[in-house]
């Protein structure tokens, strides 16, 4: 990462936080991009291209959960949330809306790069899986360029995070992805103990597009190692 230059957008309303970075990164391979609002970072995002955002929850016109969803509808950039809010269903919210990683103010400078440098290689990753485009199997269709999931003719709406997990395994379709690995390509490295996350959301996807959920077809559980897409 030391030859490649990366642009971090900051969606930050308070102005000493964003004076903050941008004293922090001064001198590194980083550039510093700043929005004090939701509407500028969305535009921000779609003209300049951030390789990352750094994104506050209480913005002064759109809450940054509902920037967070917006972005996830077109882009797959990196997001970290950096927010006040520290109750655990205000980070479920956000992780569940599509960002990749949560941090509480107050905060550390160098645990936030730790993080940001975490989530630009697991973009990194991500952008160099097997192409697939489509996966069929016996009703189920999975067209991963155009983000749709269909069983027996009809759509079915996933979450972020449930899209994350199962065009993972669709991109993988008759394979085994550990745990781990389904953990750092939903939600980023930190994440990689995080075992009941990745149950709470297999049971929510199990229970939309499997006719049996307790008797999958397609979402096979491989104890103790993790799951696979059974085509």
């Amino acid at each position: 990462m030391a030859n490649e230059r990366y642009r971090i957008l900051a969606v930050e309303d308070e102005l000493g936080i964003r004076r903050l970075l941008k004293a922090s990164l001064s001198g590194t391979e980083y550039e510093l991009m700043e929005a004090g609002d939701g509407e500028t970072a969305l535009k921000m995002v779609a003209t300049d291209e951030p390789d990352i955002v750094i994104l506050d929850l209480g913005l002064p016109d759109i809450d940054g959960l509902e920037v967070t969803r917006r972005l996830r509808e077109w882009t797959e950039v990196p997001i970290i949330v950096l927010s006040a809010r520290g109750r655990e269903s205000d980070k479920v919210s956000a992780l569940d809306a599509g960002a990749d990683d949560y941090m509480t103010k107050p905060f550390s400078v160098n645990e936030l790069m730790a993080r940001v440098r975490v989530a630009l290689r697991h973009s990194k990753v991500v952008s160099q899986s097997p192409e697939v485009n489509l996966v069929e199997s016996e009703g189920l269709l999975i067209d991963v360029p155009k983000r749709q999931v269909f069983v027996n003719g009809e759509e079915i709406h996933l979450t972020p995070i449930e899209w994350r997990l199962l065009s993972a395994l669709a991109r993988h379709a008759g394979l085994v992805l550990t745990h781990k690995q389904l953990l750092e390509l939903a939600w980023g490295p930190s994440y990689a103990d995080e075992l009941h996350y990745l149950r709470v959301y297999m049971a929510q996807l199990r229970r939309k597009i499997e006719p049996v959920p307790a008797n999958p077809r397609w979402i096979t559980t491989e104890t103790g190692v993790g799951y696979r897409l059974r085509i």
